[in-house]
């Protein structure tokens, strides 16, 4: 199985050392989807500033609304790793810690007081290597419509109903490739355990089973399947 692959975009290139060791189904459940090619052309189509930037939902194909990313269906959740700066996870919807399927997203600060407790913990399975947060930074420094990062549309069209943004818009993910595909290609990262996610308590059937991690901060990264700027989806490949 592949561990380290490379993320071309319009914005320039970076690589991901996945951790098919210790998250093996997260894994390859998104090699499914890169080998799968569903990857090719999709977007970032949520960016949170000092937080996440999401993709792999939707792809542009000449009109709005965008199109949904065909999915394999849900994988089981993996919260073995932190959420710090500079991971990848897998999004999912609230209160649902199986939910997964093809979207994920990069932490771009350390968000593991959050998202480690929330909704059964977020799956980290991979991390940004070399200099890459440089591009991932980058286009998170871009201009958003709604939650979408965009460039060369300003405000003013983003207000305008009937101003559309297209493929010199949008952020598009060109193509997800394997670089190594040996399997020790992690040993000598150290990436962060998750030691803030607790045991679930069992359900008594009183429907008061209250765990913590889906409390106060429940509702704040909920996968977003339709998304900022009323571009949603219309159609799968």
């Amino acid at each position: 199985m592949a561990t380290i692959v490379e993320f071309q975009t319009s914005q320039g290139s970076f690589q991901v050392n996945l951790f098919d060791q210790t998250t093996p189904k997260t894994v390859e459940n998104f090699m499914k989807y890169v080998n799968a090619d569903r990857y090719q052309d999709v977007i970032f189509h949520r960016l949170e500033p000092g937080f996440v930037l999401q993709g792999g939902g939707f792809f542009y194909e000449g009109s709005i609304p965008l199109s949904a990313v065909e999915s394999f269906g849900s994988v089981e959740n993996e919260p073995v790793y932190s959420n710090v700066r500079g991971t990848i996870a897998m999004a999912k919807f609230d209160g649902d810690p199986d939910s997964a399927t093809s979207q994920w997203f990069f932490n771009l600060k350390d968000n593991s007081a959050n998202l480690d407790v929330q909704n059964g913990g977020f799956t980290v399975f991979g991390q940004v290597i070399g200099d890459g947060m440089d591009i991932v930074d980058k286009i998170a420094n871009l201009e958003r419509c709604g939650s979408v990062p965009l460039v060369d549309f300003s405000q003013q069209k983003c207000n305008d109903q009937q101003i559309n943004p297209d493929e010199s818009n949008f952020i598009a993910i060109n193509s997800v490739t394997i670089i190594d595909n040996s399997n020790n290609t992690a040993s000598d990262l150290s990436p962060v355990k998750n030691t803030l996610l607790k045991p679930t308590t069992p359900d008594t059937g009183n429907g008061n089973n209250n765990n913590s991690s889906d409390s106060s901060s429940g509702s704040l990264f909920s996968l977003l399947m339709m998304f900022g700027a009323g571009l949603f989806f219309r159609r799968r490949r």
